[in-house]
């Protein structure tokens, strides 16, 4: 975008009225709490829904599948935010595609909220996946557009509009999560459906006051050449891809399986081929290839990190379901209550970890070390969970206590790992592939689920110490080598910290 539409943008921003931050601060902030309301409250519910029988209001599925379908879906949720980008970049602009993706977002919960089959299930998964593609990255550069580069306030905004974020994952899974487990999933649902539709009222009232002109710019619009070729593209494509799954899903070639293996194989494979063509590439320089080459272990480490802590809305959520005491204290809990936890210990300790490595200055641990330490927390969450089963064997209900400190140790991992990551992916990338690396780095999230889909069918009450051993071991020994490894890090990165 040119320096004149940016000063043009701000200018028509109201840049008083929500605690000191430009007034559409408080439009993106209360849009993204209604939309993570919905998401986290629908998924703190959805694999229950899954595999509770049908005599419960559930779908009765088997449990290693629908554990393998909530991995996939994860993954398919941050791969679509490649389309949201391009969609915003080349055809509507952020504003626009984010209405529209709030839009898909609130069909797909009102398909879920209606009594159905699996193949509503999959009808509503597809529009929240396009949806959330569509609106989850493009309210986030919104933000970015309400001020000027040198703003002092800028990052403070975004802490603001990151609390917004965490305080709606907060609260779905105790409003949505009891509502749909205590009386009914649909119902629950509901409340996901409405929870999205309040944040588009918001996001309609009071855009064209609070925003001016952010997020109406079209950054590289398609030519009317470029239009014709690239819609007939996609026609082509969706096309070809209804006539498969006509021929495919009715002769049982394509089945649930089938898919989410082909889904984990490209996790794997579609961030291999951006590594390689980065690398090959006449545009990157020999310092760039070398800061890429110091890169591809931490991009490995973040799989390996989010593999463990997305397990959390999967793996751990059977166990607070399966293998938890949910009468404690003299309180009746809820397994769902559980996926509260994350963002709660995110609200409260974020200020913390900022607060100690401004403290710690210079003197603050190194890129790799801090990603280091992101997987010795996350294998720690897991090994604490062999303690119960140790001692008093997988027949017994657990003490709520031992998820809590788990999703706790987690937590630490993620604080010290994921603000990192991002300004590390801005630093190395190659100059000519900034946009592109920094769709990398979410695309370690996609990847990490896409396996995910083929470890979570391993786990099961009888492989539950092996399960949470084997996994919490590879993350803790791979933290340690990423440790000792960071001085030759250090030399690869050339010069960036």
């Amino acid at each position: 975008m040119s320096t004149k539409n940016k000063d043009k943008i701000i200018e028509s921003v109201p840049q008083k009225g929500f605690f000191g931050h430009p007034k559409g601060l408080s439009t993106l902030f209360f849009t993204e709490f209604w939309e993570r309301f919905s998401y986290y409250g629908m998924r703190a519910i959805l694999l229950y829904y899954m595999y509770y029988e049908i005599s419960k209001g559930g779908l009765g599925m088997d449990e290693a599948t629908a554990a393998s379908i909530m991995a996939i879906y994860g993954s398919l949720v941050y791969m679509s935010g490649i389309i949201g980008g391009w969609v915003a970049d080349r055809l509507l602009g952020t504003t626009k595609t984010v209405f529209y993706g709030g839009i898909l977002i609130m069909f797909g919960h009102i398909v879920l909220s209606l009594p159905g089959s699996i193949t509503a299930l999959f009808i509503s998964m597809g529009l929240i996946i396009i949806g959330t593609g569509l609106l989850k990255p493009n309210v986030s550069t919104v933000v970015g557009e309400l001020y000027s580069d040198k703003d002092p306030r800028r990052d403070s905004g975004f802490s603001i509009f990151y609390m917004g974020i965490n305080l709606g994952a907060f609260l779905s899974p105790l409003i949505v999560g009891t509502v749909g487990q205590k009386y009914n999933f649909h119902l629950g649902f509901s409340l996901a459906a409405i929870g999205m539709f309040l944040g588009l009222i918001v996001f309609v009232l009071t855009k064209k006051k609070n925003l001016g002109l952010a997020g109406t710019y079209v950054p590289n619009p398609l030519t009317k050449e470029e239009r014709k070729s690239v819609f007939a593209k996609i026609g082509i494509g969706a096309f070809m891809i209804v006539i498969l799954g006509a021929i495919t899903i009715p002769t049982g070639f394509l089945t649930i399986d089938r898919f989410t293996l082909l889904v984990s194989i490209l996790g794997i494979v579609i961030p291999t081929l951006y590594f390689i063509f980065m690398y090959r590439s006449p545009k990157t320089t020999e310092v760039e290839r070398s800061r890429l080459i110091a890169y591809i272990p931490l991009f490995i480490a973040s799989i390996i990190f989010w593999a463990v802590q997305e397990q959390g809305s999967i793996i751990l959520a059977t166990y607070a379901d399966k293998r938890t005491q949910l009468h404690f204290a003299g309180l009746e809990i809820q397994s769902s209550w559980f996926q509260s936890l994350n963002p709660l210990f995110i609200i409260f300790l974020a200020p913390v970890f900022a607060w100690i490595w401004v403290k710690m200055g210079k003197r603050q641990p190194t890129t790799t070390q801090k990603f280091a330490f992101g997987l010795l927390f996350a294998g720690l969450s897991f090994l604490v969970m062999i303690i119960p089963a140790y001692v008093n064997g997988t027949e017994t209900l657990v003490n709520p206590l031992w998820l809590v400190l788990s999703f706790f140790l987690v937590v630490l991992g993620e604080l010290c790992l994921s603000p990192v990551g991002l300004s590390t992916t801005t630093k190395l990338a190659p100059a000519a592939f900034s946009a592109q690396t920094m769709s990398l780095w979410f695309l370690s999230s996609a990847s990490a689920q896409a396996i995910n889909a083929q470890i979570v069918r391993l786990y099961s009450p009888e492989t539950e110490i092996v399960y949470f051993g084997v996994i919490g071991a590879v993350s803790v020994i791979l933290g340690v080598i990423l440790f000792m490894i960071s001085p030759i890090m250090k030399r690869y990165m050339n010069g960036i910290h």
